[in-house]
């Protein structure tokens, strides 16, 4: 037992190792095939598999032996108990000259025999609770493993909090201002952002530029809180973002994610989906928002229009299509602020072009931040700043930046011609 019981916790995580490489299989399934790494994950698997395997089968034999002792145990206590009781009740002579005697013996058997039998029946209660308990201790080092992930994920705490009630609005709609800002993930770890500032009046579209890893996505990520900056600050309407409630700062942002999230339901339930200023919409709000993205044909297409099945994931749609959707959804809450995270990036060229010209045309009122790896999406831009390892290392027109911004220049003129750059097409 002893032996036993401190590898029921290897057998936990030996069993979160081997979920964890199925699942790795399973989710990268088509690059597994395309690589013919087939008999690497295979024997990854098998690996895992058997080192759970010897050990299961090294504690679930330790523990099988606990039944037929705890039976042998349970079978010679009552033995024992009745060879004591008859050997007692045997001492209890019957005499057969008086048969007054005669029945005091015979009753001092029955009351022998009586607590022989209450006796065995408490023995075995107390034998019945030893196998209880040692059925707990069999399940309670893996429940104890569990529990302990649980407690670690329930003992965190955000650090992020929002008021309850935000600061009174000043009346700006959609100005936001980035003073010194600087992130680190940890205490420990280089800045991520350094001592950004810019601003962006409502209704300007400002945009990111800068290569994988310059930190252009966890700028913008500061915006709606999802980390707040270590040093300087920002605001929103000249309120900072710390002073603004969960649900009115959420309110004032709109934020498409380079990765399309979509939910299992509707395309209704998902444009719809969750709580703003807007809600409840109505299908001609929805519509619209479909319009303005690009969507609307597809979904016009799809037999039950806005009542078409999405799956979990949105696997029954393609990339630009999961993005138009998430941008939708965006648009039909009608923020002050929109925040494209490389939201472009599934989109061909055409429906790119064709959808950052309506925005430019019908949401003129709203403030536009734009991650952005393609120079095309972002040259009509009012403000454009260049980030190189967290740090903004130019900021201005398209036009300028081409003129003067070295980074700047090596991106576009890869990715454009001369002509194409200076024409702004």
């Amino acid at each position: 037992m002893f032996i036993a019981f401190p590898r029921q916790r290897q057998v936990q995580s030996l069993t979160d190792a081997l979920n964890s490489t199925t699942r790795e299989s399973l989710s990268g399934v088509r690059v597994v095939r395309a690589y013919n790494a087939e008999d690497y994950q295979d024997a990854k698997f098998k690996r895992e598999n058997k080192s759970l395997t010897k050990l299961n089968l090294l504690v679930y034999r330790l523990m099988s032996l606990m039944n037929p002792v705890m039976t042998v145990v349970s079978s010679g206590l009552t033995l024992a108990i009745y060879w004591i009781g008859a050997y007692l009740l045997n001492d209890i002579k019957i005499p057969m000259t008086s048969a007054i005697a005669a029945k005091g013996a015979i009753a001092n058997r029955i009351n022998v025999f009586s607590d022989m039998v209450v006796f065995s029946s408490y023995a075995m209660q107390v034998v019945v609770g030893f196998m209880m308990m040692v059925a707990i201790f069999i399940i309670l080092p893996r429940a104890l493993v569990s529990a302990k992930r649980i407690n670690e994920v329930l003992a965190l705490d955000s650090s992020v909090h929002f008021k309850e009630h935000s600061k009174a609005d000043n009346g700006h709609e959609g100005e936001i201002e980035f003073h010194d800002v600087s992130f680190r993930y940890s205490k420990n770890s280089r800045a991520v952002i350094e001592h950004v500032s810019f601003s962006a009046k409502a209704g300007q579209t400002v945009a990111f530029i800068g290569s994988t890893g310059s930190g252009k996505s966890t700028l913008v990520n500061l915006i709606p809180r999802f980390y707040d900056a270590t040093e300087g600050w920002i605001k929103i309407d000249g309120i900072k973002v710390q002073d603004y409630s969960h649900d009115d700062l959420n309110n004032k942002v709109g934020y498409i994610p380079q990765k399309a999230v979509l939910f299992s339901g509707t395309i209704r339930s998902n444009i719809a989906f969750g709580q703003s200023d807007q809600t409840p919409l109505e299908d001609a709000k929805i519509w619209e928002a479909l319009e303005l993205a690009q969507a609307k044909d597809f979904v016009e297409e799809k037999e039950k229009g806005l009542d078409t099945e999405v799956a979990q994931g949105g696997t029954n749609f393609s990339g630009g299509q999961k993005q138009r959707l998430a941008i939708a959804r965006a648009l039909a809450r009608k923020p002050e602020i929109l925040i494209f995270d490389d939201s472009f990036s599934a989109l061909d060229y055409k429906t790119d072009r064709i959808l950052r010209n309506d925005l430019a045309k019908k949401t003129k009122e709203m403030t536009k931040l734009i991650v952005a790896q393609r120079i095309s999406t972002i040259m009509d831009a009012d403000h454009i700043l260049v980030l190189d390892q967290g740090k903004v290392v130019g900021q201005g027109t398209h036009k300028e930046l081409l003129a003067n911004n070295d980074i700047y220049q090596e991106i576009a003129y890869s990715q454009l011609s001369k002509e194409e750059l200076e024409n702004g097409k």
